[in-house]
């Protein structure tokens, strides 16, 4: 019962249990635990499949248009490192620079290296659907 309680405090739940079996109760902290854990896989796998896609492709830089929080930001990603050209960015590589609230408006993939006074476009204004496609064939 201890587990359950220490389980339940970990992710900040507060929920009175009266009239729940222990089983139950145990039931529902793992499903919650589960779904917390997908929630910032899911979170992290569109900056995290990004990056990995510029490993893979490492003669590309990719530009991703997006909206963060109401706020228009640019964002540069190449050899699997992301970088805002609008905001700052964290200086801790495991803060992802595009958090999981983002919503992708664009990708522009571009020829290496990136010189914003020339950029050298492979494609220009891709949608996130055909940026997964492209995701997929490269296995990311």
């Amino acid at each position: 019962m201890s587990a359950y309680f220490l389980l339940l405090k970990k992710s900040n739940l507060k929920l009175i249990f009266s009239g729940l079996s222990l089983q139950l109760a145990a039931k529902l902290s793992y499903i919650i635990a589960d779904f917390r854990k997908v929630r910032c896989a899911m979170a992290d796998s569109i900056a995290r499949r990004l990056e990995q896609y510029t490993v893979k492709r490492s003669h590309e830089v990719l530009i991703v248009k997006a909206q963060i929080d109401g706020e228009f930001d640019e964002i540069a990603i190449f050899k699997g490192f992301s970088s805002s050209l609008t905001r700052s960015t964290a200086s801790d590589p495991e803060v992802p620079v595009l958090p999981r609230s983002a919503k992708i408006v664009s990708v522009d993939r571009l020829q290496s290296p990136y010189n914003p006074n020339n950029p050298r476009y492979l494609q220009q204004g891709l949608s996130w659907e055909t940026m997964q496609s492209l995701l997929s064939e490269a296995g990311v």
